[in-house]
């Protein structure tokens, strides 16, 4: 199988949508090996931060030594984003192998999911190539996820909001319920900033599962003025002189959840070395999230696609204003359909001078007249586009130098924009 063939195959799963529950991919799992069995797992839930917080884990693993595999989702531009080892992209050659294995693999009352049959090829492939540590980012919820196959060493739920709600719940309690369900028999749990309604609700599980519960702000914490300078306080560590490579002032809650992660998976005999962490946070990389490139004007990056990370990006945008006195903020906004689209944009709104409402090349886009709907009543600029490309040369153009133009309501709509910075074309395969 060639390697535009097993993305073919894998794009036509998608027609069998999002299946929560687990039956499928133990199936799945039974006939491929069993091959999450033979790996070392930390395992990484939560409504917003839980990318962050597994990109910072796995570059502090790495920089004590270890081959780690992340697996996360979705991808922006390249599929094989999702599945890396040491930060190198899963090669084209493994894909196509291990597309044809699933595929031969599958029992015939089976039909597989994109995202089970991805997270088996990763789970497969670190496997196979023995790595040291698997850092596994859960796809959507927790108790139904295809990645909650995995017995691991630790997890971490960085946050809880309102997001998914079709598949989750309509409640903060509801959806931590969802979440923790990654919580295992004696295996302890990282605890983010959570609501205290939803904080309940995991801890009572981890009760009932006998699982050591750490929480931030009570078991540890990290103190500072911000990602270029804190230190971290846990249950037996300290560590000073810490930076973090990625911007926002809530990187705080993500690193402390990372290191406490790796401090909580010491029992089962990692090992990660003050160095280490600081040299890990120092190099970590991740794309799409709150990413300021260079230019005039400078262009930011930012995934957020619910209120909670919403509110996120404006608190950015506020510094930036503080700190850029007279420079505005254009905005280039795409969404999908089941997004709380109002929710999403109102407290942007005070922040930005003009509005440039476009949508990501996906069936499930939200229509622009859908958003500009929403913006009926705001007084200033709204423009319309009907790509990305064509939304970021008209916020260009309309743009002064010292201003900031941001894209931000879809992961899939930024995956268009770096698709189109790089000189590719459209990505697919993004769900």
């Amino acid at each position: 199988m060639t390697y535009p063939a097993a993305l073919d195959y894998l794009y036509s799963l998608q027609k069998h949508g999002i299946k929560l529950g687990l039956d499928s991919m133990q199936a799945l799992m039974r006939a491929m090996g069993n091959a999450e069995r033979h790996l070392r797992v930390l395992h990484v839930a939560g409504t917003n931060g839980k990318g962050s917080t597994a990109a910072m884990t796995a570059a502090m693993l790495e920089a004590a030594g270890y081959r780690v595999g992340l697996y996360t989702s979705p991808h922006l531009v390249d599929f094989r984003e999702r599945i890396t080892i040491n930060r190198h992209m899963i090669g084209e050659d493994d894909v196509a192998e291990l597309v044809e294995m699933v595929r031969n693999a599958v029992p015939p009352f089976l039909t597989p999911t994109f995202f089970e049959v991805t997270t088996a090829m990763a789970l497969r492939y670190f496997a196979d190539v023995r790595v040291d540590v698997a850092v596994i980012e859960v796809g959507l919820g927790g108790r139904f996820d295809a990645t909650n196959i995995v017995e691991p060493l630790a997890c971490a739920i960085t946050t809880i909001g309102l997001d998914h709600e079709e598949y989750l719940g309509r409640t903060l309690e509801a959806i931590a319920f969802e979440k923790a369900g990654i919580i295992k028999s004696g295996v302890p749990v990282v605890m983010g900033r959570i609501a205290p309604e939803a904080a309940r609700v995991i801890r009572n599980v981890a009760v009932q599962r006998d699982a050591p519960l750490w929480s931030l702000g009570k078991d540890f914490e990290t103190k500072g003025s911000g990602p270029d300078h804190f230190i971290y306080y846990g249950p037996r560590w300290m560590i000073d002189a810490l930076s973090c490579n990625l911007a926002g002032q809530h990187q705080l809650d993500n690193a402390a959840c990372a290191i406490a992660l790796l401090e909580a998976a010491t029992r089962s005999g990692l090992s990660v070395g003050n160095d280490a962490i600081r040299r890990g946070l120092r190099s970590v990389v991740w794309e799409g999230r709150l990413e300021l490139l260079d230019g005039a004007p400078r262009l930011l990056l930012d995934g957020a696609h619910n209120p909670a990370a919403a509110l996120t990006l404006a608190r950015y945008l506020e510094e930036f204003h503080r700190s850029h006195p007279g420079s505005a903020v254009i905005l280039i906004w795409g969404m999908m359909r089941d997004k709380d689209h109002r929710a999403f944009i109102a407290p942007l709104l005070p922040l930005v001078s003009e509005i440039v409402v476009t949508q990501a090349g996906l069936a499930r886009s939200a229509e622009i007249k859908t958003l500009r709907a929403v913006l009926a009543e705001w007084p200033h600029p709204v423009w319309e586009a009907p790509s990305s490309v064509d939304a970021l040369r008209l916020a260009k153009e309309r743009a002064a130098a010292r201003d900031l133009v941001c894209v931000t309501g879809s992961l899939m709509l930024l995956g268009d924009v770096k698709a189109s910075l790089r000189g590719a074309g459209p990505p697919v395969l993004r769900g």
